[in-house]
């Protein structure tokens, strides 16, 4: 017997199930936008599902179809695509489980999902292991902890990356200025961060790292699904570099970039800093930008001094 859903939780079925819903009946290919329009029609919000949450700027509802609509997608029930979502035959024979069922069933596809990440082969087990109860036992303690984290962490920053390109380009943006905030570019406040959205929804920019702009990092981040940036791309940006009199770069993707891309950079007299979409999550987690402790343990080891009879 399933235990009861969390106050969270039972938003986030409600509005999940509203979404799915409403793309069903609005023919099963919607843009975002309109869903999200449409489910405050649909359900009665209190002021708590209200309640912008600090961290991303939107309200709690809102924050809630975003996340949980990765559910859906490694469930096989819904499809991205630019802003464009579609639901599946199989997303229209969830909904017929009811708003519980469906949360539960999208839910369960999602953590099958995480648990293969965990067994994923890019995931080092430890040198010499064959994976049973004997190696691991043979392994250090303290080592073990370390490994255990660093396998968390990578699930935690797939999970992350996930999230981030199912969401607007208003949210990337936000992400962008809190993550160089919590790196410690644009000065006190971000006074210094002079940001705006590109062409293509990205976000472009420059970063003042002093009062005088004497020292100017540009800023370019590209919200791309899974387009790979290439040379052309790059080149494109430090020409960017001169026109701005930027002596630095920063050029962010939740993609990837090529092999020529990043041959590219090497040789420049700019500096030209390439993040993609691996390392930008890896940056969340390690900033704090998007995530919140969990849970947190402490390794004791004895106190010479405490047992010194000296």
């Amino acid at each position: 017997m399933n235990k009861p859903l969390s106050k969270s939780n039972v938003l986030a079925s409600k509005v999940i199930f509203a979404a799915m819903t409403i793309l069903r009946d609005g023919g099963g290919q919607m843009k975002a936008a309109e869903i999200f329009d449409a489910i405050p029609q649909k359900l009665t919000l209190d002021d708590w599902a209200q309640e912008v949450i600090e961290s991303n700027g939107l309200a709690r509802w809102r924050s809630y179809v975003h996340f949980f609509s990765v559910d859906a997608v490694k469930a096989g029930y819904l499809l991205k695509t630019k802003g464009i979502w579609q639901i599946t035959s199989s997303g229209v024979q969830a909904l017929s489980l009811g708003e519980l069922g469906y949360f539960l069933a999208a839910r369960e596809c999602y953590r099958a999902w995480k648990r293969q990440q965990l067994n994923s082969p890019d995931i080092a087990l430890p040198q010499g292991s064959d994976a049973d109860d004997a190696s691991v036992t043979q392994e250090p303690p303290e080592d073990q902890f370390e490994r255990l984290r660093k396998e968390v962490n990578s699930v935690l920053a797939a999970e992350i990356l996930e999230v981030v390109k199912t969401n607007s380009w208003q949210f990337f943006e936000r992400l962008v200025v809190q993550l160089l905030l919590a790196m410690g570019y644009g000065g006190t406040g971000g006074m210094g961060l002079a940001l705006q959205r590109g062409g293509d929804g990205g976000v472009d920019g420059f970063i003042n790292q002093d009062k005088l702009g004497l020292d100017i990092v540009y800023v370019q981040a590209k919200r791309w699904a899974d387009q790979t940036v290439g040379r052309p791309e790059i080149q494109q940006f430090v020409g960017a570099l001169a026109g701005r009199q930027a002596n630095r770069g920063v050029f962010i993707t939740t993609s990837r970039f090529s092999a020529d891309a990043r041959d590219y950079v090497k040789p420049l007299h700019v500096r030209v800093i390439l993040i993609d979409g691996e390392l930008l999550a890896q940056l969340m987690i390690e900033h704090g930008v998007g995530v919140s402790t969990w849970k947190s343990y402490e390794l004791k080891r004895i106190d010479s001094d405490f047992f010194s009879e000296e």
